[in-house]
């Protein structure tokens, strides 16, 4: 049996992202966003706003955790597309996920929705 001390820590984190062709941005998100690795999903959509995207989807189908780090990242999204027009979705169906929102209120700031398709509707409206 091998040790668990000297065993390498490996996330449960993964995203993808993908430019659609009505200029639509969307960077889908699984497993954890914590502390580890929300810096990874912030040097994404920073990249991605800085590359001219304006209509963002944050898909969280398959993410099972955020923690405050992971919703300070949001939060800095939506502060840096504000200013330049832009608009911000979220995309989740996860229950937990889903209760952090409300929790912290941040259901009322960011647009949340069931569906890839309703929150490319919401950001093009």
């Amino acid at each position: 049996m091998p040790d668990s001390a000297s065993d390498p820590i490996t996330f449960d984190f993964s995203l993808t992202e993908e430019r659609l062709s009505g200029g639509a941005y969307v960077v889908a998100v699984s497993g954890e966003v914590d502390i580890f690795t929300a810096p990874d999903l912030k040097r994404t959509i920073a990249q991605a706003i800085e590359g001219g995207a304006r209509m963002l989807v944050v898909d969280l189908t398959n993410t099972r955790f955020l923690d405050s780090t992971a919703l300070g990242v949001l939060i800095g999204a939506v502060k840096r597309l504000r200013p330049l027009d832009g608009r911000l979705a979220i995309v989740n169906t996860e229950p937990s996920t889903a209760k952090t929102f409300q929790i912290t209120g941040l259901d009322r700031i960011f647009t949340i929705v069931a569906t890839r398709d309703e929150a490319l509707k919401a950001i093009s409206d």
